[in-house]
């Protein structure tokens, strides 16, 4: 296991709710180990397994839910 630290931008998050659902769709994406989201500095840190995901992907999850991650 190839365990990486990525933490990303994340716009658009105006609530608690928002920052959940980013909470949750990264902590479901396969690989995944750990996801947080802070609202207040709209970012979110994820570790994650190399092997089997990559920081690319995690950026689209998010941008799935119409959130913004700057490339």
């Amino acid at each position: 296991m190839a365990a990486q630290t990525l933490r990303m931008n994340v716009g658009g998050m105006t609530c608690g709710n928002c920052s959940r659902s980013v909470e949750r769709k990264l902590s479901a994406t396969p690989g995944v180990t750990k996801a947080t989201v802070d609202l207040v500095n709209a970012s979110a840190t994820v570790e994650y397994d190399a092997d089997v995901v990559k920081p690319e992907a995690l950026a689209n999850a998010v941008r799935q839910l119409g959130f913004e991650v700057p490339a």
